[in-house]
């Protein structure tokens, strides 16, 4: 059996909100290993949306990616990926507050 481990950090601007939330999720689900994500001590599953969210991880926060099984290196580094493209957000793509006159 296989172990991966990597530490990330949160670099889009909302943190880990829903959307990247699901994302992980998505992609964790895709193998087979057990995968959690720490953030300060907190380790959650990394197939639980729920756990993900109460990581509350907001822009900049260090996190810690670790797999066991027989494709813990891939998932790791499919996680990571979604990390350093910023779940694939953009600035433009996040909505803006409502201005009021």
């Amino acid at each position: 059996m296989d172990t991966s481990s990597q530490t990330v950090i949160v670099l889009n601007r909302l943190g880990l909100h829903m959307r990247p939330a699901d994302m992980l999720v998505r992609t964790a689900c895709r193998f087979q290993s057990h995968i959690e994500i720490e953030k300060d001590g907190q380790a959650v599953d990394c197939k639980s949306i729920l756990g993900i969210l109460t990581l509350a991880a907001s822009q900049g926060t260090q996190l810690h990616l670790r797999a066991n099984g027989v494709d813990a290196v891939e998932a790791v580094q499919a996680l990571s990926e979604l990390f350093a493209q910023s779940f694939h957000e953009t600035d433009s793509e996040v909505a803006s507050p409502p201005t009021t006159n």
